[in-house]
């Protein structure tokens, strides 16, 4: 089977998903070009990354949407298992947000230039100015009732386990005085994690498990340690037995 399904990804897989990220990355630079930015800097991105996992036939559960409530601004905070993060989150979270992402993604072909176009946050640490754009930009969202999604680890697993969380999506919460939600995956780095970026998926199920929000209980520095902590404890409590515990990720 394992062959059957590397014919069916060479054949079926890559061209159609070439095909529907080229398509999704015009729809969204002429979408957002014409002023439909709130609806075209979310959809498309959110029905390509559901095409994207249907068609590598991987089944998805997810728990814990009824913690979200309607029309409500939201950090949303994640463990980083591998590149069908993306798409897991994009495509069943449910929710529009903007993404917090490394700026070096400006430069991947089509994606970047959607990303570009749509208004996504792109993460800059190359130098204090660069760095207060990318956090201003993220303010902004999140005042005008936007959501935002980050990945506090910063880089992507290489175990399968957590690293540390940095603080800045914290410290946004803190400042606005907006809950944090923690977010849980599962099966993403089984599917393709870092070290196979490119090559073959792997057939696994993946799960999504969305945490109650964390609301801030007062503000400052104890503040983001206290949300930043259960954040962390949180993510990890619905982690498979197997990528349980910390492991140091070098690349943080």
């Amino acid at each position: 089977m394992k062959y059957i399904y590397r014919l069916y990804q060479l054949f079926v897989v890559l061209p159609l998903g070439i095909l529907a990220t080229v398509l999704t990355a015009l729809t969204v630079v002429v979408g957002c070009a014409l002023g439909g930015g709130h609806f075209f800097g979310y959809y498309p991105g959110h029905w390509w990354s559901r095409f994207i996992i249907r068609l590598c036939l991987l089944p998805v559960t997810v728990e814990g949407r009824e913690n979200l409530e309607p029309d409500h601004s939201y950090v949303f905070v994640a463990n980083h298992q591998g590149a069908f993060d993306i798409f897991l989150i994009y495509g069943f979270l449910g929710r529009n947000f903007k993404w917090m992402m490394k700026h070096q993604l400006r430069k991947m072909p089509f994606v970047g230039f959607a990303c570009s176009a749509s208004h996504q946050i792109f993460v800059d640490k190359r130098g204090p100015s660069r760095i207060k754009e990318t956090y201003d930009a993220a303010r902004e969202t999140l005042r005008s009732g936007m959501s935002v999604m980050v990945f506090p680890e910063g880089a992507r697993t290489f175990t399968g386990h957590m690293g540390l969380f940095r603080k800045g999506a914290f410290m946004l919460a803190d400042e606005l005085q907006l809950p944090v939600v923690p977010l849980t995956i599962n099966g993403s780095f089984d599917v393709m994690p870092r070290m196979r970026d490119g090559k073959w998926v792997t057939w696994h199920p993946l799960r999504l498990t969305i945490h109650q929000p964390v609301y801030p209980i007062g503000r400052g520095s104890q503040n983001v340690q206290a949300t930043m902590r259960q954040s962390y404890d949180s993510v990890m409590s619905a982690l498979v037995p197997e990528y349980q515990g910390y492991v140091e990720n070098p690349d943080q």
